[in-house]
């Protein structure tokens, strides 16, 4: 038998905390009373429109359940004339007991379909929930997004709180229904009699206490209890995600530690909230029976006193029973709490600000002439890229190589607009990129990464993923030019092969994600360390089919290896974020401190151009390209 994990004692159960002033939830941008009411202004705006989704359904739930509430307050009524007319042994009661038994089917059937629609209405606002934050999330700035959530905490958001948020349009319709039944049984206690009525009424100021100190307390617990709950959640997506090399540290255990560290926290928050309901369904549990039993003394006087008869005070009993359904309410009242705080955290996602795209197009025949005008980019306070204005002329190859952090990778995305600048703009063939349509930017601009995710359910699905899906011919000459036709036809169904079937290594994974860029390749082609996982003899085979079998364009590469430095027609060198120099590989060569770049490439004989080791150590360089910073100034 295996033995249960060494996990964490759980401490003991601290005194629940003062929760009439809820903390601030932190914010995703600007001050948190600005953040948070624009939470709660979105958050309650999309719960309206996820109710207008399912308002047939909706409407529905709320005629069902008002009829069966009315159908429950007309029972006792009924029950009661027929038990005085079978006592007398009146020839009318069968007809009264017989209506008193089409309203218990009619009660059943209701509560039925009631059940029967709030279960629709819950999976399509869930559904609707979820497709709306998922398409606001991916229509944003991609790095933004990430930067704002981490996975396992999105993985929350569209799961757990959506499911929850989702049982708010249903609730909310049938909470009148829910109020019905309490409040109708009040006002036939009182048409029954009046002194019945006010003795269940002394109760009522404290049932309404409860309600409103539980609201509130409890929206705070719940609050507390998604935050840790997503946070464990976030961690394991983390190790999941490394599990390879959490295997190959030996580092389960402490990795597994690390995951569920929070569990005691969790189990703190899960016992305050659960405590929070716990008290609220205890006192309305003990105070809803006490004025049930008040009621039925006050009632028993007034039979002996001969204001009431028997079947008086037996409806009366069921009224005060009805009425002590108002404790119930918390119930309601608390799925509406945990919903609509399950609501803020879906939403959150969806106020990130989505990419806009204007209604130009490119000009035909354009060479794609690429123009950074004073661009900055700014992340955590820190500038990227700074003041970055270059021109690369249009059908020209550019590496864009500098040390870790210097911004290279941000240029690219800023480049193909993956992100959008903080300052400055960018054009291509004169077009600022912010003006083109969707279609076509991502059309003529085509992005390939380091780490590529395929999508699609074949490896040909994964090369032709795009907004237009080229032919077949197209997307084997894409990946014969990537250099991935050859493993892709040793596969047991070659282009056909299901993704998940198909094992496939890193530099693998790359060429696809190469073939697909070169399948889409418009007149801007942006190569983000997209080929850092091959070896050298394959990348030379794939920059010379990039040069000759690929459609022609501007191309901007951004490099670690110096022989993608040396092949290119344009070198830009990035340091700290600004442009050092941008002139071809062999002038920047001769700069000491453009070598220290590739320090650990020169090393290698195979990547070495021809005398690179006798370059001359100072002087200036015999000319930059015209229109750019001379080598080792600052632009």
């Amino acid at each position: 038998m295996t033995s249960a994990p060494d996990l964490p004692d759980l401490p003991d159960l601290p005194d629940l905390p003062d929760l009439s002033d809820p903390p601030a939830t932190p914010s995703i941008a600007g001050s948190d009373t600005e953040e948070d009411s624009e939470v709660r202004a979105a958050r309650d705006g999309v719960l309206r429109q996820a109710l207008r989704h399912s308002s047939g359904h909706s409407l529905a739930i709320l005629l069902c359940s008002v009829t069966s509430a009315l159908v429950s307050l007309a029972e006792p009524a009924v029950l009661g004339h027929a038990l005085d007319l079978l006592l007398s042994r009146s020839p009318g009661a069968t007809p009264w007991t017989l209506a008193c038994a089409a309203l218990v089917v009619a009660e059943i059937l209701l509560d039925s379909a009631d059940a029967l629609l709030v279960g629709t209405v819950n999976a399509r606002s869930t559904s609707w929930l979820r497709t709306r934050t998922l398409d606001r999330l991916l229509r944003a700035d991609p790095n933004r997004a990430t930067a704002s959530f981490a996975p396992g905490d999105l993985a929350t958001r569209l799961t757990a709180n959506a499911t929850e948020a989702g049982t708010v349009p249903a609730a909310s319709a049938g909470a009148l229904a829910a109020l019905l039944p309490p409040l109708g049984a009040l006002v036939a206690l009182a048409v029954i009699d009046v002194w019945t009525a006010a003795a269940f009424l002394l109760g009522v100021p404290l049932l309404v206490l409860l309600l409103r100190t539980f609201a509130r307390t409890s929206s705070v617990a719940v609050g507390r209890y998604q935050e840790v709950q997503a946070e464990i959640a976030d961690r394991l997506a983390e190790v999941l995600g490394g599990a390879q090399t959490v295997a190959a540290a030996g580092t389960v255990r402490r990795e597994r530690r690390r995951v569920l560290a929070d569990l005691p926290r969790l189990s703190t928050e899960g016992r305050a909230m659960w405590r929070v309901y716990g008290r609220a369904v205890a006192r309305s549990g003990v105070l809803m029976p006490l004025l049930v039993c008040l009621v039925l003394g006050v009632g028993g006087l007034r039979l002996a006193a001969g204001h009431l008869s028997v079947g008086d005070l037996v409806a009366a009993s069921r009224y005060a029973a009805l009425a002590a359904g108002a404790g119930a309410v918390a119930g309601v009242v608390g799925s509406l709490v945990k919903g609509r705080a399950a609501a803020r955290r879906t939403v959150e996602p969806a106020l990130l600000a989505p990419v806009a795209h204007g209604p130009s197009t490119l000009p035909a025949g354009g060479p794609g002439t690429l123009e950074l005008r004073g661009v900055g980019v700014v992340r955590d306070g820190a500038r990227v890229l700074d003041d970055v204005t270059v021109t690369v002329p249009g059908g020209t190859t550019v590496a864009v190589v500098g040390r870790s952090g210097s911004g290279t990778s941000a240029l690219a995305a800023v480049a193909g607009r993956l992100t959008d600048p903080d300052e400055g703009s960018v054009r291509l063939d004169g077009v600022p990129l912010g003006r083109l349509t969707e279609e076509d930017l991502r059309t003529e601009v085509v992005h390939a990464f380091a780490q590529p995710a395929l999508f699609g359910t074949t490896v040909a699905d994964a090369i032709a993923f795009g907004v237009v899906a080229p032919p077949p011919s197209a997307v084997r000459a894409a990946a014969r030019a990537a250099g991935a036709d050859t493993f892709v036809t040793r596969l047991p169904q070659g282009y056909d092969t299901p993704l998940t079937y198909a094992p496939l290594s890193g530099g693998e994974r790359q060429r696809l994600g190469l073939a697909r860029a070169f399948a889409h390749a418009g007149r801007l082609l942006v190569l983000d360390d997209a080929m850092s996982g091959l070896d050298t003899v394959t990348q030379r085979e794939v920059e010379r089919a990039l040069a000759q079998d690929v459609r022609a364009g501007t191309r901007l590469l951004v490099a670690h290896r110096l022989s993608t430095a040396a092949g290119a027609d344009l070198v830009l060198w990035l340091e700290k974020g600004r442009i050092r120099g941008m002139a071809p590989h062999d002038v920047l060569w001769r700069m000491p401190d453009y070598r220290a770049v590739f320090t650990a490439t020169a090393e290698a004989g195979p990547d070495r151009p021809p005398n690179s080791r006798t370059a001359p150590d100072s002087g200036p360089p015999p000319g930059a390209t015209s229109g750019h910073p001379a080598a080792g100034e600052e632009a």
